[in-house]
């Protein structure tokens, strides 16, 4: 699936080159966003696996943290995985001393939810929309949370953490706790990309 917008991936911290990899094998327009020139070039955001606080810290020592939480407010659409979605989740549990999020996504996220990176697991997860695919699981976070109009996409469906929500929607925003870019399964890349096509098209 082309896209005819541009996909900006926060290239600050994290797992930003394999969304790219993933972005570029369905022929979509990537490029990376390391300062505020390169934010206003793209059309939509992907916001990476990582470490939240690092990211929030680097996007505010490069500038980038007020300009992105601007565009995704005025409506910009954007796609957040594990750290990415604590990223755009409006309230945090057990956050950093301090820490801020782009937010967009009326939802309360706990991070790292599912235990340390020993603990890190894949199980399949039936995704609204795409049908079943392998979540990745590593420090994840998980929906403690979310405001009416929010969508749930996708529920742990086994396990000790039977239940939990794992995958959002409203609008032009997405999050997923598991790492979609981490398999060769581009699906959920490519419902974003329609996210962003579809946008446009109205």
């Amino acid at each position: 699936m082309a896209a005819t917008k541009t996909i900006g991936v926060l290239a600050l911290q994290g797992d930003f080159r394999e969304h790219v990899a993933s972005l570029k094998a369905i022929g979509a327009t990537t490029a990376l966003v390391r300062r505020p020139a390169d934010l206003d070039a793209v059309d939509a955001l992907v916001v990476p696996g990582g470490e939240s606080t690092a990211m929030w810290k680097l996007a505010t020592t490069a500038e980038l943290f007020v300009p992105a939480r601007k565009r995704i407010a005025d409506g910009m659409p954007a796609f957040g995985t594990c750290a990415g979605m604590i990223m755009l989740a409006d309230r945090i549990t057990d956050a950093a001393a301090g820490q801020e999020t782009f937010g967009g996504l009326p939802i309360t996220v706990r991070r790292n939810a599912f235990g340390r990176q020993t603990e890190s697991f894949e199980e399949p997860i039936g995704f609204d929309g795409i049908g079943e695919l392998t979540g990745v699981f590593i420090r994840a976070p998980w929906v403690e949370e979310l405001d009416e109009g929010v969508e749930v996409l996708a529920r742990v469906t086994s396990g000790p953490a039977i239940g939990r929500i794992v995958a959002v929607r409203q609008g032009n925003l997405l999050a997923t706790s598991f790492h979609p870019e981490l398999t060769a399964d581009h699906r959920v890349h490519e419902y974003f990309v329609a996210m962003v096509n579809d946008r446009d098209a109205a």
